[in-house]
C-alpha cells in the first residue's frame, strides 16, 4: 500500500479543493488504515520514500482544520484520519532519529500563521465546549510542544513565536484560564469538571508556553515574573491540595498538573537569575520547604516510577523531569539543600530511581541530587559513585563529539554545570583519577571555562595533581592565563589550580610573626555568608581585636594573599556552611592554615548542615560555636571567651625539662616545630592518644598517613611498626594498599609508608636516649592536646 501514497495523496487534495462533503469514505479509509499499519521499525524508510507526498498530507491537514467547518471535521472518518496522522507525527518525533530535524520540521510545521489565526478564530466561537476539534487542535499543538522540546533551535522560529504569542495573549493571560485554573483547587475533582475545552486551555495552552518560555524573547507580550505573579498563590494552594491524593488523580488531572507545573516551573528560568524567580514563587523558608514537601509527595508516588519513558513523552516523564529538574534548581535558596537532606525522605525515593530509570534527563537529575546530598561516606554507602561516574563521562563524550554539543537533548555546558558540584566529593575525584577521564576535560577547557573550575575542584586529590602536572598543555595554558587573567575571575581560579599542583607555594618561606601588620583573627568564609561575616567582623574589632578579612574579594595572586593572611594571623576563624564546603577558594583557605598548624576555631552559620567531606576531617575533632542555636550576642560571648583561651607554647609545656634535655630533643626532630603551635608529645609512643599520633604525622607532612591511621593511638602505632619490619613486604603493600582505597580512596603513597618507618624508629631511638635521665612528673605531660587546634566552650 506504500507505492500508493502518493495517489492518494493527490486525489484527498484534488477533492478538498473542489468539495469537501463528497470526499470518498473509501479513500480516508485507505490513509488511515496505511498509517495505522505502519511499523515503526520501517518509519525513516517510508519518510524517506514518501517525503514529499506526506509534507502534502500535513499540509492538507492544517488547512483543513483552519478553514473547514466544525461539522465537517466532527465526521468519524475525519476524526479517525487525523487521530492516526496525529500519531505518525508523534512517532516521528520520538522514534525516527535517523531522520534530520529539518525534514521533520517541515512535516509538523503549518505553512503560515494565517492557518493558526484561523484555527484560534474558529475556537473562540464555539458555544459547545466540549466539541471534538478542541481534541484535535490539542493533539497538533501538543506535538509541536514536544518538537520543540526535542529541537530546542526551532523555538525562535518566526512561525512558533507568533503561535506562543497568541497563546500567551489570547488563552494563558485570561480570566477563563484562571478559572478553570482555580478548579483544580476543589477537592475530591470530579472527572465531568474536565471539558474539552478546559483541557485544551490546562493542557495544551501551558505545554506550548513551557518550551517557549525558555527562550526569553523580548517582544513576548509577558515576562516570567509577571507570570510567576499572576499566578503565585493560586499554583502553590493548587499543589498542596492535590498532593495529598495522588493515588486518586485521574488521567486527565494528572495532565493539567503536569502541563502546569512545567509551565509554571519554566518561568523560573525566565532569565540566568534563577535563584530570583525562584523566589518570586516561593518568598519565605516555609513557603519553600512546605512547596518541595509537596513535590516529594508526587514524585513518590511509585506508579508514576513505573511509567517513565525514554523519552519526554508521556505526563509521567514529564512530572518527574519537571520536579526534578525545579529541586534541583532551587537546592540554594532558602537552606533547601539543608532541608532535604535531613527532614525529608528524596533520598530513599532517588536511590532506587538511580538504577531503574532509563530517561537520560531524569538520570542526570537523580544522580545530581545524589551527588549534592551525599557526603563520601554515604556514597561510598550506597555505591552508585562507579555508575554515577560512568553515566556522565558516558553522556559527556557523547556530546563532546555531537556536531551540536549535546546527548539526548542536554548540552555539554549543562553537563559540565552539574557536574561542577560533583567534582569536590572525595569519592567522586577517586573514581576519576583511577579511571584518567581528566584527560577529557583538558581537552574541553579551552572552549568550557567552566572546566577550569572542575579541575580546581580535581587538584585537591593527589593522584590527579600528578596527572595535572604531567599534562604539559595544560601546564602552559594555566601560566599563560595567570599572567593574561591576572585581575580577572579566571585568574583566580588559575591561580587556585597552581597552588595545589605546588607550583607557587611548596618554597614559600613562612612570615616572620614579628612583622607589624599581623592580626589576631583572620575570618575565612564564603562570599554567600558576606552579611552574616560583617557583623560578626564589626563585633569583633569592637572588642578589640585586629581582623583580617576579605570583604571586597582579592584581585590578582589571590592565593599568596590568602596565605599570608593565614601566616600574619593568630587565629582563623572558620565560618563553616554549605557553601563554605562546596567553595574550592575556602577548601584551599582551611587546608593551608591546617597545614601550617594555625590555631582554627570553627563556628557553624547555618541550620541543619553538619559538616563533611574535608571539612569534617578539617575540624572533626573541634567544638564549635553554634550561631544557629544561640542569639548572636551569646554567642559572640562564647567565641570570645574561646578566643581568650590560653595557649600553650613549646617552652610553656616543657617545664622542668632541663634546658639539655629539651635541645637534644629539638635537635632530634626530623622537621623543626613552629614556635606557639606545637605541643611537646610525651617521648614514648606507647603513651600517645589518638591526636597526639595524627597531630604527629600531619606535623610531618604524613597526610596520607593521618587520614590511614586515624585511629591509631602509641600503642597501635608501634604495633604497625612491628608489622611493618617483621612482615612478608609485598603482603604488606598488597593490605595497605587495599585498606588505603577503602578508607581514603587514595593510593598507598610508599614515600609517606618508608618516611612514618623512618621517623618511628628515630622517635624510639630518642626515648631509649632520654628514658634514664626521665624525671618524675613525666606523666603530667601526657596527653597534652594541641590547644591550637582545639576549641573550647565554656
Amino acid at each position: 500500500m506504500e507505492e500508493n501514497i502518493e495517489g492518494l495523496v493527490d486525489t484527498l487534495t484534488s477533492l478538498s479543493t473542489t468539495t469537501n462533503t463528497k470526499l470518498s469514505d473509501n479513500l480516508y479509509s485507505m490513509i488511515t488504515n496505511l498509517l495505522q499499519e505502519l511499523d515503526i521499525q520501517f518509519l525513516y524508510k517510508f519518510i524517506s520514500e514518501n517525503f514529499h507526498s506526506l509534507c502534502t498530507l500535513e499540509h492538507w491537514a492544517w488547512k483543513m482544520l483552519s478553514e473547514n467547518s466544525n461539522e465537517l471535521l466532527n465526521q468519524s472518518k475525519h476524526i479517525k484520519l487525523f487521530h492516526n496522522l496525529g500519531t505518525f507525527n508523534k512517532n516521528l518525533i520520538f522514534n525516527s532519529d535517523e531522520i534530520d530535524s529539518d525534514k521533520k520540521a517541515s512535516l509538523l510545521f503549518p505553512e503560515s500563521i494565517d492557518l493558526i489565526d484561523g484555527i484560534f478564530a474558529k475556537m473562540q466561537d464555539i458555544n459547545d465546549d466540549n466539541d471534538p476539534y478542541f481534541d484535535l487542535i490539542s493533539l497538533w499543538l501538543d506535538n509541536l510542544s514536544y518538537f520543540i522540546h526535542e529541537h530546542t533551535q526551532y523555538i525562535m522560529s518566526p512561525i512558533i513565536t507568533d503561535i506562543d504569542n497568541s497563546i500567551a495573549r489570547k488563552f494563558i493571560m485570561t480570566d477563563q484560564y484562571k478559572f478553570y485554573f482555580n478548579q483544580l483547587q476543589k477537592p475530591d475533582i470530579l472527572q465531568s469538571t474536565f471539558t474539552r475545552k478546559q483541557l485544551f486551555y490546562l493542557k495544551t495552552c501551558s505545554l506550548s508556553i513551557n518550551a517557549y518560555c525558555f527562550c526569553k524573547n523580548q517582544k513576548f507580550p509577558f515576562t516570567g515574573d509577571e507570570i510567576l505573579r499572576y499566578f503565585e498563590k493560586d499554583y502553590l494552594n493548587m499543589v498542596y491540595l492535590n498532593s495529598f491524593s495522588v493515588q486518586s488523580w485521574t488521567k486527565e488531572l494528572l495532565s493539567c498538573i503536569t502541563r502546569i507545573m512545567s509551565f509554571i516551573c519554566a518561568c523560573c528560568s525566565w532569565d540566568d537569575d534563577k535563584a530570583k524567580n525562584i523566589e518570586i514563587l516561593l518568598p519565605t523558608e516555609q513557603v519553600s520547604h512546605e512547596y518541595i514537601g509537596s513535590l516529594i509527595r508526587i514524585i513518590s508516588y511509585k506508579p508514576f516510577h513505573e511509567k517513565l519513558q525514554i523519552h519526554r513523552s508521556n505526563d509521567e516523564t514529564i512530572l518527574l523531569d519537571v520536579i526534578l529538574t525545579f529541586l534541583l534548581a532551587s537546592l540554594h535558596t532558602h537552606d533547601t539543600l539543608a532541608f532535604i537532606r535531613f527532614e525529608t525522605n528524596l533520598l530513599e525515593i532517588l536511590l532506587p530511581l538511580a538504577e531503574t530509570v532509563k530517561n537520560n534527563r531524569i538520570s542526570s537529575c537523580v544522580y545530581g541530587f545524589l551527588g549534592e546530598i551525599l557526603c563520601d561516606e554515604h556514597l561510598n554507602e550506597v555505591k552508585i559513585t562507579n555508575n554515577l561516574c560512568d553515566y556522565f563521562f558516558y553522556m559527556l563524550e557523547q556530546a563532546w563529539h555531537h556536531p551540536k554539543q549535546k546527548s539526548q537533548q542536554i548540552l555539554v555546558s549543562q553537563l559540565l554545570r552539574g557536574f561542577l558540584s560533583l567534582a569536590k566529593n572525595d569519592a567522586i575525584q577517586q573514581k576519576i583519577a583511577e579511571t584518567n577521564k581528566v584527560s577529557l576535560l583538558i581537552e574541553m577547557c579551552d572552549r568550557y571555562p567552566i572546566v577550569y573550575d572542575i579541575l580546581w575542584a580535581l587538584s585537591f586529590h593527589h593522584d590527579i595533581q600528578q596527572q595535572l602536572r604531567s599534562n604539559q598543555t595544560l601546564m602552559l595554558r594555566l601560566n599563560h592565563l595567570k599572567q593574561e587573567l591576572h585581575y580577572e575571575p579566571m585568574g583566580k581560579i588559575t591561580y587556585g589550580i597552581l597552588w595545589n599542583l605546588k607550583s607557587m607555594y611548596e618554597n614559600r618561606d613562612s612570615t616572620d610573626k614579628g612583622d607589624e601588620t599581623m592580626f589576631d583573627i583572620m575570618i575565612s568564609y564564603s562570599h554567600k555568608d558576606k552579611i552574616f561575616c560583617k557583623r560578626l567582623y564589626d563585633e569583633l574589632i569592637k572588642t578589640g581585636y585586629r581582623v583580617w578579612i576579605d570583604f571586597d574579594q582579592i584581585h590578582g595572586n589571590v592565593m599568596d594573599a590568602m596565605a599570608q593572611a593565614i601566616e600574619q594571623s593568630n587565629a582563623i576563624i572558620i565560618c563553616m556552611s554549605e557553601q563554605y564546603r562546596r567553595s574550592n577558594y575556602c577548601r584551599a583557605e582551611a587546608s593551608y592554615a591546617f597545614q601550617r598548624r594555625a590555631r582554627i576555631v570553627p563556628i557553624l552559620l547555618q541550620e541543619h548542615y553538619q559538616p563533611d567531606g574535608w571539612l569534617l576531617f578539617l575540624v572533626g575533632q573541634l567544638i564549635y560555636v553554634d550561631y544557629t542555636k544561640y542569639e548572636f550576642l551569646d554567642a559572640m560571648e562564647m567565641l570570645i571567651r574561646e578566643l581568650k583561651a590560653p595557649v600553650l607554647h613549646d617552652d610553656n609545656v616543657l617545664r622542668d625539662e632541663s634546658r639539655e634535655d629539651a635541645s637534644m630533643m629539638n635537635s632530634s626532630l626530623s622537621i623543626t616545630r613552629r614556635q606557639s603551635t606545637f605541643p611537646v608529645l610525651a617521648e614514648n609512643i606507647l603513651d600517645w592518644t589518638q591526636t597526639d599520633v595524627r597531630d604527629w604525622l600531619i606535623d610531618h607532612n604524613l597526610t596520607q598517613m593521618s587520614h590511614l591511621l586515624s585511629d591509631y593511638n602509641g600503642p597501635s602505632l608501634i604495633n604497625f611498626y612491628k608489622y611493618l619490619t617483621t612482615a612478608e613486604s609485598h603482603q604488606i603493600l598488597k593490605l595497605l594498599q587495599e585498606d588505603s582505597l577503602r578508607r581514603t580512596n587514595q593510593s598507598l603513597s610508599i614515600v609517606e609508608l618508608a618516611r612514618l618507618q623512618n621517623l618511628i624508629d628515630q622517635q624510639q631511638k630518642l626515648f631509649q636516649m632520654k628514658k634514664n635521665t626521665e624525671r618524675s612528673n613525666k606523666k603530667s605531660n601526657k596527653h597534652i592536646r594541641n590547644q591550637l587546634n582545639f576549641c573550647k566552650i565554656t
